[in-house]
């Protein structure tokens, strides 16, 4: 097993996308969909791709060989991952068996719900998956934008697969967007989670933009451009943050898991969270697409980032590159005077490159779109995340904050 140092601070991730950019459903806002367009490696002449027999076996040998811990974790994403029959996976698990040489080796998968099965439960449930559920809130939100390719609604569909992932003991946690509908009911939002039994809730802001003619979406950090309607505005998003946050930490703590504020609280401790928009680095999560081309990022899927194709490369090669090195570092060398006087830099570090477009105050590239609602975030939890940092060093629990009110 190898002992060799990560140059990166954390396990080298590479998610795996079997069939691409192909999807049973057409959410309005899915950034994923134009790559089918602008990446062939996405799509493969007007049908559905699948990665072959052969590639599956080296992505898979490669991937555990390449890793420095002891624990392996397979993401399996999309386009709709559940579109691959049942029998692909089968044949993935027997290749982790035969190539994992005494590494504990985990898979989690991520679908939209609407393909769930009894078998694909069963399935689940026997082999230890963990089942993200990308789930937009109750119906009218959900509905607002996750729509079949007929223009029908998923909700219902989305239900039906939780109800069976639930019945069968599937352990299951929920990603959400959060855009221009939903953005502006959090409460609403959040307690549609904990009624349907979510107790680990991710989100993520949509941010979406176009060359300023409409003709394309913007790659990567270039600036400017327009932003499309559906995303969220960065004073939408900080109140959001903020009225998610005052219910949680008032009724959850302990009980729910918000990746965001567990990401923002081990950022008080000085400690890496596990969201990795918040790291102060990128470039240790790549993505493997169907035909074997390796990208930097699963949000810059795009020409400018293709560090190569697994066929010809080995996972370290692409992964450990000067340009993947460069892609990493790329994320604090960008960062605005504004960022760098900020005293919330250490808990977002500029979050995510792809967000980082319009001018910072002193007129330098690169300061994020969603700043201003940052910024709230972070002066309103403040008080909080002193409180639970303190509650951690003596030893307690900080769900003890839920008895304590912050001074105003």
């Amino acid at each position: 097993m190898s002992t060799t140092a990560s140059p990166f601070s954390r396990p080298l991730y590479l998610m795996a996308k079997p069939v691409g950019s192909a999807c049973n459903l057409a959410c309005r806002y899915c950034y994923y969909l134009e790559k089918g367009e602008r990446c062939p490696s996405t799509t493969q002449a007007g049908r559905m791709p699948s990665m072959s027999d052969q590639l599956l076996e080296r992505f898979i040998r490669e991937y555990i060989e390449a890793q420095t811990t002891d624990t392996v974790l397979f993401t399996w994403h999309g386009g709709e991952p559940l579109m691959q029959p049942l029998s692909f996976y089968r044949k993935a698990l027997r290749l982790q068996r035969q190539y994992a040489r005494g590494r504990h080796v985990d898979n989690c998968i991520q679908t939209n719900g609407t393909l769930i099965t009894e078998e694909w439960c069963s399935f689940f449930k026997q082999h230890g998956f963990l089942v993200g559920i990308s789930i937009d809130g109750p119906q009218a939100m959900h509905d607002s934008f996750r729509l079949t390719r007929g223009g029908s609604p998923s909700f219902s569909r989305v239900m039906r697969g939780i109800a069976l992932l639930e019945k069968h003991g599937v352990d299951w946690n929920a990603l959400a967007t959060v855009n221009s509908v939903n953005v502006h009911h959090p409460v609403e939002f959040y307690r549609f989670f904990k009624d349907i039994g979510c107790r680990f809730l991710q989100f993520t802001p949509i941010v979406e933009r176009t060359a300023t003619d409409g003709a394309s979406l913007l790659a990567g950090t270039e600036q400017g451009g327009k932003v499309l309607p559906f995303s969220v505005e960065p004073e939408a998003w900080g109140r959001f943050l903020c009225a998610v946050f005052d219910e949680w930490v008032k009724h959850d703590v302990g009980q729910m898991f918000v990746q965001l504020f567990d990401t923002t609280l081990a950022a008080w401790a000085g400690v890496p969270g596990s969201l990795c928009t918040m790291s102060d680095h990128c470039g240790a999560a790549g993505v493997i697409e169907a035909n074997g081309d390796v990208y930097a990022c699963d949000h810059f899927v795009f020409p400018e980032y293709l560090l190569g194709n697994l066929h010809q490369h080995s996972i370290t090669e692409l992964m450990y590159s000067d340009r993947q090195r460069q892609f990493g570092r790329m994320k604090r060398e960008q960062q605005p005077q504004q960022c760098r006087e900020c005293d919330f830099l250490f808990a977002c570090n500029g979050e995510c490159p792809r967000n980082r477009f319009i001018n910072d105050r002193y007129g330098q590239p690169h300061l994020n779109y969603l700043c201003k609602g940052y910024a709230q975030f972070f002066h309103h939890v403040a008080p909080y995340m002193d409180f639970m940092l303190g509650e951690l060093r003596a030893g307690r629990p900080p769900a003890g904050v839920m008895n304590w009110q912050a001074p105003h």
